[in-house]
């Protein structure tokens, strides 16, 4: 037995305790309103390093947001691009993204890292990519994975937006029976979430590093998922 009492964790996970000077816990999870709130006032407390974006609208229309963490300097720096909640269950990586931005705002000009970082470059952060997921998962299924969207012809529900991308799309460890939660949806950018995001991408060309957050295991993965096959760019990573 790894875990002897696993509803006792569970509820900690709620724990009120430990907020911050603004009343906000960055120990505990939040709703998708408490953290949209959270969006909201962290941009209108730090307006020389935060700037907020509605990026898109996901499958039941509820707003992507994303937040420009950086030193305004007036031109266009290069940019870290990171997102956060792409599946819904995994809530410890909308946390992460959260916890980040408090880290970022609190120690710029106390921190000689965090500052340099901020004056050079901005970290474009999506909190919560799949956000219909994550309000199902408090609302519903604590463990649901993928998006909210239908799918014709089937009565399951949703598509796994980490396999929506178009990049080597439903290739290997993808599935295309709509009921798997490897599910890679009908076509490429098939769900909204993912269009955004990719939208914005290919719109916004001072990116030049994409991290995704998740809560699977213990390791730093890179290019490339789909083969053994090292990046031209291996080492440098």
């Amino acid at each position: 037995v790894l875990i002897e009492n696993v509803q006792s964790l569970m509820e900690k996970q709620f724990d009120r305790n430990a907020t911050d000077s603004t009343g906000y816990n960055y120990e505990r999870y939040h709703q998708w309103n408490e953290v949209e709130s959270w969006i909201t006032k962290i941009t209108i407390k730090n307006p020389r390093l935060i700037s907020r974006f509605e990026i898109g609208q996901s499958y039941e229309e509820r707003g992507i947001y994303l937040l420009r963490v950086g030193k305004r300097t007036g031109f266009m720096k290069p940019a870290i691009f990171m997102d956060c909640g792409i599946h819904a269950r995994e809530w410890i990586s909308p946390a992460f993204c959260q916890w980040f931005v408090k880290e970022a705002v609190t120690n710029y000009g106390i921190d000689s890292t965090m500052t340099a970082l901020l004056d050079k470059l901005d970290f474009l952060i999506v909190p919560v990519i799949n956000v219909d997921g994550y309000v199902y998962s408090w609302t519903k299924d604590r463990f649901w994975r993928k998006t909210r969207s239908k799918n014709p012809g089937s009565n399951c529900v949703g598509t796994d937006p980490n396999r929506n991308f178009d990049v080597k799309w439903c290739s290997v460890g993808a599935s295309r029976n709509p009921c798997d939660e490897t599910y890679c949806g009908s076509h490429a950018e098939s769900e909204k979430e993912v269009k955004a995001v990719a939208n914005f991408i290919r719109q916004y060309y001072g990116i030049k590093a994409y991290i995704t957050i998740h809560s699977y295991s213990q390791m730093c993965l890179f290019p490339y998922s789909y083969t053994y096959s090292l990046a031209s760019n291996y080492k440098e990573l």
